[in-house]
């Protein structure tokens, strides 16, 4: 079910000029809020390791992270449908924030659990890093959605691909304040979540989503406010469509793929000798995997369609885990791996979202982008949580081998999903 938001209720010009305003907005929030991102994904798992002297625990950095982005996404997609787009990102911001300074202050008092505390809250960061690009789809014409939504996704590459890179000049600033090495990259995070918060705030004028759902409830009296539908009804809507319930499939797998491999490669290369610049190296070029080409996945999404770019995002996930997981001690290996995996991350995530919103009337997206976020990163917990102790298990072809079977779903769904269109002759 492919819907216009806005159809003899907002004119286009008007449309077209909030738009670009909207996602000129979002772009910019997500360069500073990449910093943050990036910094923190590049050292979390070396601080667990510092405070536990367990390679173990390492995954429950990033394990964390993502689970805080799990808790919060449906709250701030509640706030989100009641209140706007506006209040919601600017809250995840600065929750995020908070985060960062917990684990300055877990790794200075060396306390773990408040350290994994302090990662919950900085998930809120990556919760609020997603939801902005549902906020690009809400004014979003059909023939523009994947492009529009992908051009915000996109513009995280700035922040996130400099973030890990941060580690060496952040171990200098750190020093000046007389912190530990580690946590200069967390004092970035700080501040580029700070950054977001504030320019979220005074620049996401007028509210994309209200906007939307005035337009839309202008045009059709009798839809449903989105504060107003239960999560139950949300839920019985997308697995009633196909599209929006392969979208969801194809988005939570994809991130749990690419969480499950990448949380571990900063510890297998450590292992291997690789020195710290390495490292930030890899998953700075893994980050610009999945952020860099984004643009070019919004536009073949909108010209070739959402499923076959979600479908081909499946089958990139594969050929990363099959390269990464064949690299033993070659770090080129093991970095090409890693930037097919944030490749693959991002046809499906790009088209997965555009599908989703494609699928779903206005009433309904809020709620249903907060489930599908919500799923994503409870995959991706759960999928770091075991990472650390598959790797020490079967090592890091096994981890790699393992991420790829979530694949299967989303093929096994496309394929029912073709086959309930030909019994319909469609």
């Amino acid at each position: 079910m492919s819907t216009h938001i806005v159809p003899g209720a907002l004119p286009e010009e008007t449309r077209l000029r909030l738009q670009r305003r909207t996602v000129a907005a979002l772009m910019l929030t997500q360069v500073v809020g990449g910093v943050g991102m990036g910094a923190m994904l590049a050292v979390g798992a070396l601080i667990a390791i510092d405070l536990t002297g367990s390679d173990t625990w390492s995954g429950m950095a990033t394990t964390m992270i993502t689970l805080g982005a799990a808790v919060f996404a449906l709250p701030l997609a509640s706030l989100a449908a009641r209140r706007g787009r506006r209040p919601g990102l600017a809250l995840g911001w600065a929750l995020g924030a908070a985060g960062g300074l917990v684990v300055i202050a877990a790794t200075v008092s060396g306390l773990f659990p408040l350290f994994l505390l302090g990662m919950v809250l900085v998930g809120a960061g990556t919760a609020t890093n997603l939801q902005a690009r549902h906020a690009a789809a809400d004014l979003a014409s059909d023939r523009s959605r994947g492009r529009d939504l992908s051009v915000v996704v996109w513009a995280t590459t700035v922040g996130s691909v400099l973030g890990p890179n941060l580690i060496t000049p952040g171990g200098r600033v750190a020093a000046l304040v007389g912190l530990p090495e580690l946590l200069g990259p967390v004092l970035f995070t700080t501040t580029g979540f700070v950054l977001g918060a504030l320019l979220t705030f005074a620049l996401l004028r007028p509210d994309p989503l209200l906007t939307a759902a005035r337009a839309a409830a202008s045009a059709d009296p009798a839809a449903p406010p989105p504060a107003k539908m239960p999560i139950r009804a949300v839920l019985r809507v997308v697995a009633a469509s196909p599209g929006a319930l392969l979208a969801v499939v194809g988005i939570v797998c994809a991130h749990t793929v690419m969480v499950a491999v990448m949380t571990m490669t900063p510890v297998h290369m450590s292992h291997h000798g690789a020195a710290l610049t390495v490292i930030g190296l890899t998953i700075s070029l893994h980050i610009a995997g999945m952020y860099a080409f984004s643009p070019v996945v919004g536009w073949l999404s909108d010209r070739l369609g959402r499923v076959p770019v979600l479908l081909a995002g499946q089958a990139v996930l594969l050929a990363a885990t099959a390269v990464a997981g064949t690299a033993g001690h070659d770090e080129a290996m093991v970095t090409a791996g890693l930037v097919l995996l944030g490749l693959g991350w991002s046809l499906s995530l790009v088209s997965g979202t555009a599908l989703l919103a494609g699928s779903l009337e206005v009433g309904v997206r809020p709620r249903a982008q907060g489930v599908s976020d919500l799923l994503m990163n409870l995959g991706g917990a759960a999928a770091g949580g075991l990472s650390g102790v598959v790797l020490a298990q079967t090592g890091f072809g096994g981890l790699n081998l393992f991420a790829a079977l979530f694949t299967v779903p989303v093929f096994v769904l496309a394929l029912r999903a073709v086959r309930t269109d030909r019994r319909a002759g469609r």
